[in-house]
């Protein structure tokens, strides 16, 4: 299969490059922004992973990588960019322009990405689109989290839309909602708080990219009948 990872080359992103490489089979197609050193690693290490460097805040650079999505034949979409902090501050004394910023870095460009992508799905008549949210759609969001939960949940909606009106061209629009991992984008969390998140924890350790890595996996792997899904990976804490 020919997948594109977009953020593919650090974080959750490299952790699924590196699960999904691991198949010769697949070619691998990932984006990055700053992660040029990542990148070259990833290349290095796997013959068929080739990163592709775009800005989605530079409408200049996404649309030269939107140029050469055609080119790709494409069987999955995995949406897991993410441009912007995971906690801010407090709804009331955030500035509307931060709404405005990460709704256009990563709102606008998926949109696009999705659009160019599902063109050629439909002429297939196959394909799959994995996004990755977040557990805080259906836990409680934390303080700070107003910008990042917005645009997640503006994305959640737009699974659904994908999956209902491509179903009859056999192509799924699924997503996987992780709990809080440890990664660049949240490593400015206070260690109080992640001690507490540890303590509060039913196995009383914090998810890894690796394993939110393998639920992607299988969803690059499992049938049509999979389609408009969300797979909640938070150890259960939101059972009703």
């Amino acid at each position: 299969m020919n997948i594109l990872i977009t953020g593919g080359a650090s974080g959750l992103g490299a952790a699924i490059s590196r699960l999904l490489a691991k198949d010769s089979a697949n070619t691998i197609y990932f984006t990055y922004r700053n992660s040029a050193a990542n990148a070259q690693q990833l290349e290095s290490e796997f013959n068929n992973a080739k990163g592709i460097q775009c800005d989605f805040g530079n409408a200049e650079s996404l649309h030269e990588f939107l140029a050469q999505i055609p080119t790709l034949d494409l069987d999955v979409l995995i949406h897991n960019a993410y441009n912007g902090a995971f906690l801010k501050t407090y709804f009331h004394k955030i500035p509307v322009t931060d709404y405005l910023t990460d709704f256009t870095e990563n709102i606008i460009p998926a949109i696009e990405i999705t659009q160019a992508v599902l063109t050629n799905f439909r002429k297939k008549k196959s394909g799959k689109i994995i996004t990755v949210l977040t557990s805080a759609l259906v836990n409680t969001p934390p303080i700070g989290s107003a910008v990042y939960i917005a645009n997640k949940a503006y994305m959640e909606k737009l699974t659904k839309v994908w999956a209902n009106e491509n179903a009859k061209f056999n192509i799924t629009s699924n997503s996987v909602s992780p709990s809080f991992m440890q990664t660049a984008m949240t490593s400015d969390t206070d260690e109080r708080m992640i001690e507490q998140m540890v303590e509060n924890h039913p196995l009383k350790r914090l998810l890894t990219v690796e394993e939110t890595a393998q639920t992607v996996r299988f969803l690059v792997n499992a049938p049509a009948h999979i389609n408009g899904v969300d797979i909640v990976i938070n150890a259960g804490t939101n059972i009703k």
